[in-house]
């Protein structure tokens, strides 16, 4: 091998090893909070931050209006939007104005961690009240047994 084929030959291995390094990093050290991306279109989506290998966000909602006036926005998981997309967006960097980490303690961090389908709480609770009997049915019932 030549001077420079060695040469190239280190520089791309150490490119690799760096490359493996970021993969790894993101996997296992990267924080798994939702973040609030801001688009110049005026849109606000929320969702998982992804920075490589592109920018975007995933596990993805969106504020929608709804035009009730005691409800006026509402919040709707980008997945179930008619069309029927994938539940992550790229975005290009040129179009957001601001993205920032939702606090652990907000309440829409929350409702995305306890509720990520985003289930009516009515629904939620009458879903919970059906696995419930089920659960008890099958479980077998164990009597004390008398001591003599």
């Amino acid at each position: 091998m030549t001077r420079i084929n060695k040469w190239l030959l280190w520089v791309i291995i150490v490119l690799v090893v760096l490359l493996l390094i970021l993969v790894v990093w993101q996997g296992f050290f990267a924080k798994s909070q939702y973040s609030a991306v801001y688009l110049r279109t005026g849109e606000v989506y929320f969702g998982k931050l992804v920075r490589f290998p592109y920018f975007g966000l995933k596990n993805v909602y969106s504020i929608q209006a709804t035009g009730d006036q005691q409800n006026p926005l509402r919040i709707q998981r980008f997945a179930d939007s008619f069309w029927g997309p994938e539940d992550h967006i790229k975005i290009n960097r040129d179009e957001v104005v601001w993205y920032t980490e939702l606090k652990s303690e907000s309440q829409l961090n929350q409702l995305f961690a306890t509720n990520p389908n985003l289930v009516p709480q009515q629904q939620n609770q009458q879903q919970l009240q059906q696995q419930v009997p089920q659960q008890q049915q099958s479980a077998p019932v164990v009597t004390p047994e008398k001591t003599k």
